[in-house]
């Protein structure tokens, strides 16, 4: 059967959707094709090929794969060349393969009611569509090769598996789909980026010099944070907060050699970026590498777990020093935070954050000594 179609007709198809039948030809049929024009039996052909009759049918229905042997002979009976026969089987094997794929996808859409879908789409990581069923099997396809998972069974048991290793801030944390997939953006992130073996003598080092920058602006601190952390083997990524995830850093192990500190800039002021920052960076320096610690500013409903006490007071006290926090009762005023903040090196709005955080200063109280930002690597 032949189609003609006028040039403007071929541009109209070609931008709009690509060519997918829902029927897929087998090469029996160009083998039935040939029977009939040379008006054989199967029976004369499978004399012919030295094959019984039941294995000429099979292979007219497609039930038999063509293989090399079969190729050859079909050259020497039928004419064409092996690489014809066997070129018509593989194309038929993969449009199998897609149909039957797309019967997969159909049955897996419940699947997206949930992930972020409109998040994802919203940052451009998968194509943006309207949420119709046409659609949603194309979805199911992105999502799980933005997933690096081969059906949404796997996903479950690689995610939702991973659960078990979360140590969470907050109980309202439970929505794995978006939790899950945030994750995902900052692992993605992470495998661009190569990095020495961890070293924690290097890190205490970095976390060091990295609260001298809290002082500079966020294009030159960024950049230089980064750095001073994958050079001791932890990798820092930005990756944008996801409704529902609730989760504003995560500090987790890649690998035994290879640690992630993934940040949202949930709050978007410095205050809360440099605690959220140090506050992972304690994960790295005093916990185990099993578990997956997912936090959120502590807004008081914290969950009493040793390990989140301990990074909060690692992270309370490497800013401001034990041997100056008797000295936050004294500030009364912008100038005096301001002198305290210089004479310790940090950003004053640190400072006004433990202030608020201590209950010494209403919340209201002095925010414009805070600042906000976005990162590069979230903009």
């Amino acid at each position: 059967m032949l189609f003609v179609l006028f040039s403007s007709e071929i541009t109209m198809i070609e931008t709009t959707r690509p060519f997918t039948p829902d029927w897929v030809s087998p090469p029996g049929d160009t083998i039935a094709d040939l029977l009939e024009e040379r008006d054989w039996t199967q029976v004369q052909l499978a004399e012919r090929l030295g094959y019984t009759t039941k294995h000429i049918s099979l292979l007219i229905n497609g039930k038999a794969p063509i293989h090399e042997e079969t190729a050859l002979k079909l050259e020497r009976v039928l004419g064409s060349t092996t690489a014809f026969w066997l070129n018509r089987e593989a194309q038929y094997r993969a449009a199998l393969a897609r149909k039957e794929e797309a019967n997969r996808l159909k049955g897996w859409i419940s699947w997206l009611d949930m992930l972020p879908v409109k998040d994802l789409m919203n940052q451009g990581i998968i194509p943006k569509c309207r949420l119709i069923d046409k659609n949603k099997p194309g979805l199911v396809k992105k999502l799980l090769q933005f997933f690096g998972v081969a059906s949404p069974e796997d996903w479950q048991n690689y995610y939702v598996g991973m659960e078990v290793a979360f140590r969470r801030t907050r109980e309202e944390q439970s929505d794995i789909g978006a939790i899950s997939a945030w994750l995902r953006l900052g692992e993605i992130e992470a495998e661009k980026l190569d990095c020495p073996k961890y070293s924690k003598p290097k890190f205490e080092k970095a976390v060091r010099e990295i609260r001298t920058l809290t002082v500079l602006p966020p294009e030159e601190f960024e950049p230089q944070m980064q750095h001073l952390c994958r050079k001791s083997g932890v990798v820092l990524v930005l990756v944008p907060s996801i409704t529902k995830a609730h989760v504003s850093g995560v500090a987790r192990w890649l690998n035994p050699h290879k640690a992630l500190i993934q940040l949202s800039l949930y709050g978007k002021t410095n205050d809360r970026f440099w605690f959220n920052f140090f506050h992972e960076a304690a994960h790295i320096l005093l916990h185990d590498k099993e578990n997956i610690f997912l936090d959120e500013w502590n807004s008081g409903e914290s969950l009493e777990s040793e390990p989140e006490r301990e990074a909060d007071e690692w992270a309370r006290y490497f800013l401001i020093p034990p041997e100056y926090a008797e000295g936050l009762t004294q500030l009364k005023s912008k100038n005096d935070v301001a002198d305290f903040a210089h004479r310790i090196s940090i950003h004053p709005g640190i400072v006004v954050g433990r202030l608020q955080h201590d209950h010494l200063i209403d919340r209201s109280w002095m925010n414009g000594l805070k600042e906000s930002f976005c990162l590069q690597g979230l903009e």
